[in-house]
């Protein structure tokens, strides 16, 4: 593309090499969002294109949850509209695992659909309930949120009488997915993917020690996740960033 574009592609290909994950549209959001950019995402994505610089994507999550066929399930509440209007109204739920030299490490996460947030999460070398409890009570303390809808899948840890309880103390609507549909969760599940695609798949995780990947894990979420990386449904702001904007917006309207 002609020279004028110089000075653009430069800065393309400084976040693309700062964020080496970032696909077309997120480095047109960064442009946007950090570098005063008033061209078209057409530009920038013909000028990846151009040069290389488009993101390829291999690797799908998995879901590991098994459904307990003797528990009652929820109504799906959720029904794939993974929107909110403010934060702590509508949660979401699910596991993964990750292999590690000792063994499996599963993670399990809350995200908060308002702004993609992941308000609480707890890893452990089992995927019994406690776990899913531990990280549910966890966002819960550290928002100091009480009466959201949670949403997860209809795995036995989600159907357990423990997890119910607990949902009932902090004033919790529960929601499930249908059986089977994958897409009832998908918004979990992509943060899932997320994570293992631009930290885990980038290292031989099975042959590191489950505490190194738990710090790995940790500063992803911290850190870069919900601190620094662009989230399109933001209009590219990073999740906490959102919240603060939207903290600041309500106090502004009291005073």
């Amino acid at each position: 593309m002609p020279y004028i574009y110089d000075d653009l592609l430069a800065k393309i290909r400084q976040i693309r090499a700062e964020n080496k994950d970032y696909g077309a549209y997120r480095i047109f959001l960064a442009l946007q969002l950090f570098h005063g950019y008033t061209g078209t995402y057409y530009v920038v994505r013909r000028l990846c294109k151009t040069h290389q610089l488009m993101l390829k994507k291999n690797h799908h999550a998995k879901g590991i949850t098994k459904a307990d066929p003797a528990a009652q399930a929820s109504e799906n509440l959720i029904k794939q509209d993974f929107t909110a209007t403010a934060p702590n109204q509508k949660w979401l739920g699910d596991i993964t695992e990750i292999p590690t030299a000792e063994g499996k490490l599963y993670v399990s996460a809350v995200l908060d659909c308002y702004d993609g947030t992941i308000v609480g999460f707890k890893m452990a070398n089992h995927m019994r309930a406690e776990l899913c409890v531990a990280s549910f009570i966890l966002a819960v303390q550290k928002h100091q949120a009480f009466g959201m809808t949670f949403h997860s899948d209809r795995g036995s840890q989600y159907t357990s009488k423990m997890y119910r309880e607990t949902l009932a103390r902090y004033g919790a609507v529960q929601s499930m997915s249908h059986t089977g549909r994958c897409y009832d969760n998908a918004r979990m599940e992509s943060f899932f993917a997320t994570l293992k695609k631009e930290c885990m798949y980038k290292v031989k995780t099975e042959t590191l020690k489950m505490e190194v990947v738990k710090s790995m894990i940790f500063r992803f979420i911290e850190i870069h996740y919900n601190r620094k990386r662009i989230y399109t449904t933001n209009d590219g702001y990073p999740p906490l960033m959102k919240r603060r904007q939207y903290y600041r917006d309500q106090l502004s309207k009291v005073v």
